[in-house]
């Protein structure tokens, strides 16, 4: 696959570039990025915060140009989705150096670094595979299978790939709770939220449910839907609500045009639509009672450990 980085969301100035880098600072007309990194206040404060998280990775190889990302900082180049908040630029450094955290910047290393690291075109970062596998192994598992799905998708890379590598690495810090993320990954999870939908479902106890399944007798009268429990007849839509906030088109015509999707759903043999969003994962507990009015019934009990560090992780992102 052509490796294509995710570009800088706005520009970015060093001091040097600002003929009075205080005065513009004092009043306003340019935000510090990262330490001796800058942007336009305009600029900087339209941004959402995935891109302000972008934009400081960019800001720290703009003064670190031979900087190894990893986690967080080379999903986010690669344009893998992140779940959860990125509190600092992730780093990779030579088992010489010590691991630290300095202004917004967290340097990791490792006693046995046995990670592929690439370079596209000037910039050092680890390879889909490893930083997938890296943030399976230190954040919650949710976040390591939106990781796993995104890069199985992006990379059309086997699941048993994905294990292998885990198994595979001379360290073993991590490996056991990156095993569950691994073991599930599917790339055809098409959105973090459908990723996140699926481990919040199995943690409720909830069965497996078929992913990107195709309801109707052909292409002209049917729909894929993104998730289908085939024993209930209940079909699931991880619809988020950004769709229907008018940024991609007429919220109200978009809402009738789900109705009547919903619709033929049932037509071609759904019982019931099931429609959530991140609001309803952030409170784990409305997405247990969407799939329970759907008529969906656990089966195994309810791993609530997971699901309050589900509700955590979910509630720290902004």
């Amino acid at each position: 696959m052509t490796s294509i980085l995710s570009a800088a969301p706005i520009p970015l100035l060093r001091a040097t570039d600002l003929t009075h880098s205080t005065r513009s600072i004092r009043r306003g007309e340019v935000v510090p990025v990262l330490r001796g990194v800058y942007a336009a206040a305009n600029d900087w404060h339209g941004l959402p915060w995935w891109e302000r998280d972008l934009a400081r990775v960019h800001a720290h190889l703009l003064r670190h140009p031979d900087a190894v990302l990893c986690l967080e900082s080379a999903a986010m180049m690669w344009g893998l989705p992140v779940v959860g908040p990125v509190e600092a630029v992730h780093v990779l450094a030579d088992d010489a150096a010590t691991s630290r955290r300095v202004t917004g910047v967290h340097v990791h290393t490792s006693a046995h670094d046995d990670r592929v690291v690439k370079d596209v075109s000037g910039v050092l970062l680890t390879s889909p595979a490893d930083t997938c596998i890296d943030i399976a192994r230190v954040r919650h598992p949710a976040a390591g299978l939106v990781a796993a799905d995104a890069t199985m998708r992006r990379e059309a890379i086997a699941p048993a790939v994905l294990a292998a590598l885990n198994e595979e690495r001379a360290s073993a810090r991590g490996r056991r709770r990156a095993r569950w993320a691994l073991q599930r990954a599917d790339g055809a999870a098409e959105s973090a939220l459908e990723s996140v939908s699926r481990a919040a479902s199995e943690w409720w106890g909830f069965p497996a449910p078929e992913l990107q399944h195709w309801i109707g007798s052909s292409d002209d009268d049917g729909d894929r839907t993104d998730m289908w429990w085939p024993g209930a007849r209940v079909a699931g839509e991880a619809d988020g609500h950004l769709k229907y906030h008018g940024r991609f088109g007429d919220p109200g015509a978009m809402l009738r045009a789900r109705e009547e999707r919903d619709r033929r759903l049932r037509r071609h043999g759904a019982r019931t639509v099931a429609h959530w969003s991140w609001a309803d994962l952030v409170d784990p507990s409305a997405f247990r009672d969407i799939l329970l009015s759907a008529g969906l019934t656990p089966t195994s009990p309810p791993d609530l450990s997971q699901l309050a560090g589900l509700r955590r992780l979910l509630r720290s992102d902004r």
